[in-house]
């Protein structure tokens, strides 16, 4: 449970396919039009291999901001322990209904590494199941979490021979949100007890992930790239 700041090495050529991008993928679209950069949020459609990418137009106000063919872009996406970028050109630009723009493919991306143990903060409800608990799930709330692992706490102790358990839980999928269940094997790597408002004990857990659903995964890396580009003070 790490919590300190690692130094970030110098951006490096990397593969495209590591951005790991997919449908409805969160990203941000950086326009060049006045001395300082100007950054919009948008999500990814679709592409197809080195000949384009289609984005969604990003809203401000209400209203699609306006693009223009030929117009330079610099596009930047969270891959999970890194945040890659690219430069690009508005190819063709889908007016209303669509609000889609098609991008050049990049030629090179850029990758800058985080440390990976990047946990974001929540509040999540959650349930712990393991053999020792013979089945029954023990109530607990995440408090942060990663594409590695989570912090949780519970008024219930876990057996204390419990190494392999269940973290159950549910995030919101985009684009539009819909809810999915989420159950992570997971190994517990420490334990601490505190006290709650009423005297009564809270027990702690780090645990860290050893089974994890590819598409699960990829939720956890949008919810970490949300939080690092809107609300860095939910990185932990």
């Amino acid at each position: 449970m790490q919590s300190g700041q690692a130094n970030a090495p110098a951006p490096q050529d990397v593969d495209f396919e590591t951005m790991h991008l997919q449908v409805g993928t969160r990203l941000q679209l950086i326009t060049h039009r006045r001395i300082k950069p100007v950054l919009h949020f948008s999500s990814l459609v679709g592409y197809v291999k080195d000949e384009y990418i289609i984005l969604k137009i990003p809203m401000e106000s209400g209203a699609p901001i306006g693009l223009a063919e030929g117009e330079r872009l610099t596009i930047r996406v969270f891959s999970g322990i890194k945040v890659c970028s690219f430069a690009c050109t508005v190819e063709r630009v889908f007016g209303r209904p669509l609000f889609y723009v098609h991008v050049s493919f990049p030629t090179s991306v850029q990758g800058t590494s985080l440390r990976t143990a990047m946990r974001v903060k929540v509040d999540l409800p959650a349930t712990l199941s393991g053999s020792g608990s013979h089945g029954k799930p023990l109530a607990c709330t995440i408090l942060n979490l990663s594409v590695s692992g989570a912090l949780v706490v519970s008024p219930n102790r876990l057996p204390a021979d419990e190494e392999q358990i269940t973290l159950q839980f549910a995030l919101q999928a985009p684009p539009d949100d819909q809810e999915v269940q989420i159950g992570a094997r997971a190994a517990i790597r420490n334990v601490n007890v505190t006290k709650a408002a009423d005297d009564t004990d809270l027990f702690t857990y780090g645990m860290q992930f050893t089974g994890l659903d590819p598409v699960h995964y990829t939720l956890l890396q949008n919810m970490t790239y949300e939080a690092l580009l809107e609300n860095r003070q939910k990185i932990v």
